[in-house]
């Protein structure tokens, strides 16, 4: 298990750089909450926004998820396919929100066990904060194998039509 909320892949394709932008052109719709006809299409697979230089997207989800990983990606045309550069990280919500419940369940830990001697409490918010952090890393890495697992099937051609 990694210790930060991000993970990176180098995929090799027989696609073409344009083939495989096209792919995700075809299974990425961007975000409009306000239009409930976007929603009900299920030969959309990701949200997000597709260009020449590359992507920005997230699996579609039918009710949020705190850990769901924005795939950052990158095409590159070789002579024989192309090599796709793909990143996973948090949203920039949930980063602040794990930073900031970090920094205060950590704040409290020192408060407790070096200030005021309670290490009954000290120890309580080290466990919560340890807890808080072990949760958000399982539920971001269980988003990512499933984030992945789509993705592959997609640069594989095996899409369920």
């Amino acid at each position: 298990m990694k210790l930060l909320p991000y993970h990176t892949e180098t995929l090799v394709s027989a696609l073409s750089k344009q083939e495989v932008l096209g792919h995700l052109i075809r299974v990425t719709a961007e975000v409009n909450y306000l239009d409930q006809r976007t929603r009900g299409n299920k030969k959309i697979l990701f949200n997000g926004m597709v260009g020449q230089k590359g992507f920005r997207i997230s699996k579609v989800v039918d009710k949020g998820d705190t850990f769901l990983p924005l795939v950052l990606g990158q095409v590159e045309e070789t002579p024989r396919g192309s090599i796709i550069f793909l990143k996973y990280r948090l949203f920039p919500g949930a980063i602040f929100f794990l930073a900031f419940w970090s920094f205060i369940l950590a704040a409290f830990t020192v408060y407790f066990f070096a200030i005021i001697h309670q290490y009954n409490y000290g120890a309580i918010c080290l466990a919560l904060g340890l807890g808080n952090y072990g949760l958000a890393m399982y539920f971001f890495q269980r988003q990512v194998r499933a984030s992945r697992k789509i993705f592959h099937q997609l640069i594989n051609f095996q899409l369920k039509d």
